[in-house]
């Protein structure tokens, strides 16, 4: 509809110029009301072409040919007749004849009338007449035909005063031939007595409409409207989704949207369930000279059941439940800009009782940063709220603030990198530990290049610490504690890296092997004097194991002497890609090691870490990590990623196992082995069906603590789609395994049915 107007306008204008421009097309002001039935069929008349005319200079010239051309010099009319064509800013006209009154300015087009605007949409129609003000119009026998495949046809269409108007109208986005180019009837079509469209409201309304499923009426609609997709648009209703739920029953669902304005939207959904209360979700947006933020959330009243680690019976408080979910980002100028989030919820089991996130921790954030070639500046603050069953409110974070600076430099003597760093932290626990932070520190890199082709790395490290913690005991990990009070330490390091690169070829590709040295020295540090915050998550792997610090934080920094060694080979070849890493490290010094068993860097010689990439064009892509142990290689670590197939039918591999013996009383520790499988598989053109599944396959053998037996779905899904150009249809059954309140969310099973190119 939005093209009808469009090329009613472009005509008028390109009329008064003798060319044609955007597509329009329109008949006589005068016919009379047709009853047939528009045709969505392709005409025979072909598209417009620019064969035979120069091309214009510029938009305001006009590229014309035809066979013959006459000129009434009384009348003064020009008459352009057999196979005339017109191109003018892109648009181009095809007609049989083109009758321009110069004195009215009135412009006819007829037989086989066509019109191609730039963006790729043909309007047919039998013949165009234009009104005196150039403005206004009426075409016979429409056919708009979208660049997306979308089609519109009217028995006759009328433009007054930018207002659009379709007689007996009909639109499918959906193909109408076959592939040996036979009519068929298309999946859905929409068809109507009238058809309105007002470019000032940004609406299109329809009279007695009726929606034909495979040329079935299965829905009659006196009168209804929707959007037109153009910027300013007003509101209406988007694609419903309907479920049935083990928790909540029967759920539906249908969100309302309104433009606002431009940059600015809002969408109600009213949620609709057979076993609780309703519930209304919205979200408002927008976009400003400088940024964009959005707030959405839900809200209910109904059961605040408590997290639980097993399903039981127990007494729940009724009251208002609901969340929040905020954030945005400004950009004040080139280099300072603001991110915030929020999200916060009632109580720990909402989110997962009405199916929005799985997450077991929201954390809400406030960062200003400064950033520019040489440095970088971040003033944040943070607060977490825990979803965890059996955990402590009181004992989670809020950091105000965390104050990150740094700033690179060129060293002026030796020709390598400085940076310089500067950092605070002050973290709050309502019934836990407190702990305050600041440090200064400055790191030197010097790259070289020697004539055998190594490259050298050398790497100087300095900081200087600042703590103050109290409250120590309230932590459950001793080894996190630290002392309470005011606590210092200095850190220095040093280390050399080289790597030696040599390339030759293989099979009919290159390879590179690259054998790589690194020595890293630090002095005696006070680690256990500080509390430990960030720096707990540790494991020996590929990617921090060439590191200065292996700790992921700056509460425990690696000291000592080592000595660390290892290789990387490359092999490509067409479509043929293949990485891998491997190496182990070796201490040089006695002296005991903080990091806890099983991270694989207590003793002298650490574990054995490899990761192999192997990847076949888009086809197949493999990638395993793996952590070996030292003494009996046994596998500590094993991480699998696997993907096989393409856009349309795929199967994909995901196994994890942590088997490393640690200590069930370290918490961020924990060993478990799970299993993750999904695929795809295009049944037809039009028909697919897909599945995933989560299985827990931690045992005794990974974590004494648990109780599971070593086989625990979490969840699972599988679904059939039916999609094609203009209708998608799709059902999903869903199981979930885990705990919500007082039982498990159960089964649940989604239908989707989807028109596209409608409305928004």
């Amino acid at each position: 509809m939005v093209s009808l107007a469009i090329l009613l306008s472009g005509t008028a204008a390109a009329a008064q110029s003798g060319s044609a421009t955007s597509p329009v097309a329109t008949g006589q002001a005068t016919a009379p009301e047709s009853t047939a039935t528009p045709s969505l069929l392709p005409p025979i008349v072909a598209p417009p072409a620019d064969v035979g005319i120069t091309a214009p200079l510029s938009d305001e010239e006009v590229g014309f040919s035809s066979d013959t051309l006459d000129y009434d010099s009384n009348g003064d009319i020009v008459t352009a007749s057999g196979d005339v064509r017109m191109v003018r800013a892109g648009n181009r006209m095809r007609a049989d004849r083109i009758v321009w009154n110069r004195k009215t300015g009135a412009v006819r087009a007829e037989g086989n009338v066509a019109v191609v605007n730039p963006g790729g949409d043909t309007v047919y129609g039998d013949s165009v007449d234009l009104t005196d003000t150039l403005k206004d119009g009426v075409i016979e026998n429409l056919l708009l035909v979208l660049e997306d495949g979308g089609r519109l046809a009217a028995v006759r269409g009328t433009r007054v005063n930018g207002v659009s108007t379709l007689e007996r109208a009909a639109y499918t986005p959906c193909a109408v031939t076959d592939a040996a180019g036979c009519p068929r009837t298309p999946v859905w079509t929409i068809s109507a007595v009238r058809v309105v469209h007002d470019p000032v409201k940004h609406r299109i309304s329809y009279r007695d409409a009726r929606f034909k499923l495979l040329g079935v009426t299965v829905l009659w609609l006196p009168g209804f409207s929707h959007p037109d997709g153009q910027q300013g648009g007003g509101p209406g209703l988007l694609v419903p989704d309907f479920q049935i739920s083990r928790l909540n029953g029967v759920q539906f669902s249908v969100p309302y949207y309104i433009k606002m304005a431009p940059g600015r939207d809002l969408t109600i959904t009213p949620h609709v369930y057979s076993k609780v209360l309703p519930a209304v979700e919205g979200q408002y947006r927008e976009l400003t000279s400088n940024g964009a933020y959005q707030v959405g959330g839900m809200l209910t009243y109904g059961s605040r059941s408590p997290a639980l680690l097993v399903p039981t019976d127990v007494d729940t408080d009724r009251g208002v439940r609901g969340y929040i979910d905020a954030n945005g980002k400004f950009q004040l100028d080139p280099n300072w800009s603001v991110t915030g989030s929020l999200r916060l919820t009632s109580d720990r089991t909402f989110l997962r009782r009405y199916d929005i996130t799985n997450d077991d921790r929201l954390r809400s954030v406030l960062n200003v940063e400064r950033i520019d070639q040489d440095s970088y500046l971040s003033i944040a603050g943070y607060a977490v709220q825990t979803l965890r069953a059996g955990a402590i409110q009181g004992q989670q974070p809020i950091a105000i603030p965390a104050i990150d600076y740094r700033r690179r430099i060129d060293d002026p003597l030796l020709g390598g990198k400085v940076e310089l760093q500067l950092n605070s932290l002050s973290l709050i626990r309502t019934a836990g530990q407190d702990t305050q932070r600041a440090f200064a520190g400055a790191r030197w890199d010097l790259r070289r290049l020697t004539t055998l082709g190594q490259e050298v790395t050398l790497t100087a490290y300095a900081r200087g610490d600042v703590y103050h913690s109290d409250d120590g005991i309230s932590t459950p990990t001793v080894s996190y504690r630290g002392q309470d009070g005011w606590q210092g330490r200095g850190i220095v390091a040093g280390a050399v890296d080289m790597r030696w690169p040599f390339a030759g070829t293989l099979f009919g590709g290159t390879q590179t092997i690259t054998p790589r040295v690194q020595i890293v020295a630090t002095p005696p540090l006070r680690n256990s004097d500080i509390p430990n915050e960030d720096s707990r998550a540790i494991d020996l792997e590929t990617l921090n194991l060439f590191a200065i610090n292996r700790f992921s934080g700056y509460d425990r920094f690696e000291d000592g002497s080592r000595a660390v060694y290892g290789a990387e080979w490359a092999f490509d070849r067409p479509r043929l890609s293949v990485r891998s890493v491997i190496g182990q490290s070796y201490r040089l010094t006695k002296e005991p090691t903080l990091f806890p068993q099983g991270t694989g860097l207590t003793d002298r010689f650490s574990d054995i870490v490899a990761q192999t990439t192997i990847r076949y064009g888009r086809f197949a892509a493999l990638t395993q990590r793996i952590r070996l142990d030292k003494d009996n290689l046994n596998i500590r670590r094993n991480e699998v990623d696997a993907t096989l197939g393409g856009r349309r039918t795929y199967a994909t591999v995901g196994y994890f196992r942590l088997n490393r013996n640690v200590d069930t009383a370290i918490e961020d520790l924990r060993d478990r082995e799970e299993i993750r499988l999904g695929g795809r598989v295009q049944i037809t053109r039009t028909v697919s069906v897909f599945g995933s599944t989560v299985v827990d396959l931690t045992g005794p053998g990974e974590d004494p603590a648990v109780i599971s037996d070593g086989y625990q779905p979490v969840r699972q899904r599988i679904g059939i789609l039916y999609a094609d150009e203009c209708l998608e249809v799709g059902a999903t059954y869903r199981r979930d395994y885990d705990i919500i309140g007082s039982t498990r969310r159960g089964s649940t099973v989604a239908v989707r049915l989807a028109l596209k190119n409608l409305g928004r």
